[in-house]
């Protein structure tokens, strides 16, 4: 996963005041009239009788809107852009270019400071000290905001290539040119004023849940039954969510076995959600621990221990509260309309209306019929991860995890392999050095993350788990997905045409790409799958995988709405909230197929807690996904991976048409769905 919040603040800025501020004790508040902004539309009409009209209207209209009493008084914004307005073709495509150049170079400057500041965090450096806490949540650049209006290159920016919404980038999406794409990228630079005290204290914040959950690991040895029995590994420790997920998920080939080791890892899961966990048992492997009973136990003898509280949701306040105080500086005056209409571009209207419809879909219950079938059970909670139509499910992860150790005992044995798993994937041996030489892998703390670079010349990091023991195959899976979030960081850096269209679309369309590379994950490792019922079991474990993302999607959506309805709520009301929230998305969307209700279980993810409104790039994700994998059954993988990537930030549906000659949807995999459950219900 890559690390959004702190982009989200680099996004809006980067470099930090020098001297003090004259505006520091004065009360800031626009300033700009009606009849001022149309006389200064007037007066450069008259000016530049051939220049774009429409131009005009919008560069002064959005430059008004940004101003303040302390740039100066309405006679001087009316100058400033009487002066500065740039009406000739040649000329302004000469600024454009230059404001690239620049803006690469703090972006790219300043998001090395923050990946260098922040290692100690992410990667395993020694014991975590407050300093190294502190120096974490600093962002660097937390006043270039500020600073680029105070010496007017904001205004300048904004005069000339003003913002378009979202609704206005759709309706032209057919008729700019690539250079007009960028041109509105660059609008996109300054929409709002936010101080740099609130953007330091939004990074500050987000640092401390990236270091909650990254320190949120369980020491599985250490579980026990009510006969202090133990089921785990003595040295298997996991983080919270992700490596737990990844756990249950590695126990279907165990048969009722199996079962009995997955209910164990829910039962820590429901602790996590309902705060009731033994704090010292988190991150700690100094306590038995029976998550059945909650009792725990030093050396066999009982012990009381404290529960975590409600650290958890107050966590998520914290993110709320931080975020919050943006609203009233941005023209998407929510978290949400940020998230969801300024970082996805797509409203959460639309996207709750589209996950609604496809967890009511009839095909849900075929689906599960047939995992229940295959499993000979009744289906569990636990199984919104069934992983049975993997190829990997019918192979014993002990002998996936004899392969990664060996080939990858350390970070830099998979740095040395990078190159060698792209020539697999059908790059050209040129390309392949070129992207490996521009991607290193370093260990990780936490489950691991891919940090792309913002300037040529830098390297994206991928960061990732490695036991002493060398790399299992749950880190190996993981990493594969983070390598194609790398590649994808790198090839939209380094080819795309404007600097200003660099990257994807949204987070949901790198989240996609990078389970395209996660896919392959055993092809990677020389395992060949000859099944003949492949891209059936392929379609199916994408749609189970989309049904499960989308139930925890709309709990995080559904969870920031509760939290603007109720801005002054307590973590422990929180909790409650979102697990009657989930309940409820349970009994609506998942009893029906599961034939059990009142289960918590998609109130345990992660992201909800260090990546604020994150989780329904996965969703997107996962139906891009399945219409690109559909798109390269008649396609050559690697040629058209790179001309995908090289497509660049333009908006979703904008760039699925340049792509793929088609929108977002879901009907394309629900109809799949069917009929591969159908085909293989019949064999």
């Amino acid at each position: 996963m890559k690390n959004y919040l702190l982009l989200l603040v680099l996004a809006v800025a980067f470099i930090s005041c020098q001297k003090p501020c004259k505006s520091d004790h004065q009360v800031e508040v626009a300033n700009i009239t009606d009849a001022r902004i149309e006389a200064t539309i007037l007066s450069l009409t008259k000016t530049y009788a051939n220049a774009d009209a429409e131009i005009i209207q919008r560069g002064v209209k959005h430059a008004a809107s940004l101003w303040r009493n302390v740039d100066g008084t309405e006679a001087d914004f009316q100058a400033f852009c009487e002066t500065h307005f740039v009406a000739d073709a040649a000329k302004k495509e000469l600024m454009f270019d230059k404001v690239s150049r620049n803006l690469e170079i703090l972006y790219g400057h300043f998001n090395k400071i923050s990946l260098d500041l922040q290692r100690p965090l992410h990667e395993p450096m020694g014991d975590i000290i407050d300093i190294d806490k502190a120096f974490g949540g600093f962002s660097a650049g937390s006043h270039l905001t500020a600073d680029l209006y105070r010496n007017k290159l904001a205004f300048n920016i904004a005069l000339n290539f003003p913002y378009y919404t979202l609704t206005e980038k759709e309706q032209n999406a057919a008729t700019w040119s690539r250079q007009e794409w960028a041109y509105a990228r660059m609008g996109d630079v300054f929409t709002a004023r936010i101080p740099a005290e609130i953007l330091q204290n939004v990074s500050e914040v987000g640092s401390a849940s990236e270091m909650y959950i990254a320190n949120y690991n369980i020491y599985m040895g250490q579980l026990v039954d009510d006969n202090m029995k133990t089921y785990f590994p003595e040295d298997m420790v996991l983080l919270s969510h992700w490596n737990l997920r990844d756990e249950i998920k590695s126990h279907y080939s165990k048969g009722t076995e199996g079962v009995e080791l997955q209910a164990m890892v829910y039962e820590v899961m429901k602790r996590i959600i309902s705060q009731t966990i033994p704090n010292d048992v988190v991150n700690n492997g100094d306590y038995q621990w029976n998550p059945y009973t909650n009792e725990t136990y030093k050396d066999g003898q009982k012990v009381e221990l404290e529960s975590e509280s409600f650290e958890r949701y107050q966590q998520i306040i914290n993110n709320f509260h931080a975020m919050r105080e943006m609203d009233a500086y941005s023209p998407l005056n929510t978290a949400v309309k940020r998230a969801f209409a300024g970082g996805m571009e797509i409203t959460q209207a639309d996207a709750e209306k589209l996950f609604v419809e496809f967890m009511s879909s009839d095909e849900l219950k075929q689906v599960g019929e047939l995992i229940k079938q295959r499993l000979g059970r009744d289906l569990k909670p636990w199984d919104i991860w069934y992983d049975g139509f993997k190829a990997r499910s019918s192979i014993d992860e002990d002998a996936l995890n004899k392969i990664t150790r060996s080939r990858y005992p350390n970070a830099k044995a998979l740095d040395d392999d990078l190159a060698n798993l792209l020539l697999k994937l059908g790059f050209t041996k040129e390309k392949a050095n070129f992207l490996a030489e521009r991607i290193d892998v370093d260990p990780a703390r936490g489950s691991g993350h891919a940090w792309g670079a913002s300037m040529k010349g830098e390297t994206a990091h991928l960061r990732t788990r490695i036991p002493e023991t060398g790399m299992d195959y749950k880190g190996y899976n993981i990493a594969i997905h983070e390598f194609g979030h790398n590649v994808e960081q790198t090839i939209s850096l380094y080819d795309v045409d404007y600097y200003m269209l660099n990257g994807v679309p949204n987070t949901a369309f790198t989240e996609a790409l990078a389970f395209i590379f996660q896919k392959r994950d055993l092809e990677l490792l020389d395992m060949k799958n000859n099944n003949p019922e492949k891209d059936a079991l392929q379609t199916l474990d994408n749609f189970w995988s989309t049904y499960e993302i989308m139930g925890v999607s709309l709990l995080d959506q559904r969870m920031w709405k509760w939290l603007y309805a109720n801005p002054d709520a307590t973590a422990e009301q929180l909790k409650v909230a979102v697990e009657g929230i989930a309940l409820d998305i349970w009994n609506e969307f998942y009893a029906p197929v599961f034939g059990v209700k009142d289960q918590p279980i998609l109130a345990i993810y992660s992201h909800m807690i260090n990546s604020p409104i994150y989780l329904s790039n996965y969703a997107f994700g996962h139906l891009i996904q399945f219409q690109v994998e559909q798109y390269l059954k008649t396609a050559d993988f690697a040629p058209e991976v790179e001309r995908l990537f090289k497509i660049g930030s333009i908006t979703p549906n904008a760039w699925m048409q340049a792509g793929l000659g088609e929108d977002i949807s879901i009907v394309s995999i629900i109809e799949e769905a069917g009929k591969a459950a159908t085909q293989i219900t019949s064999k």
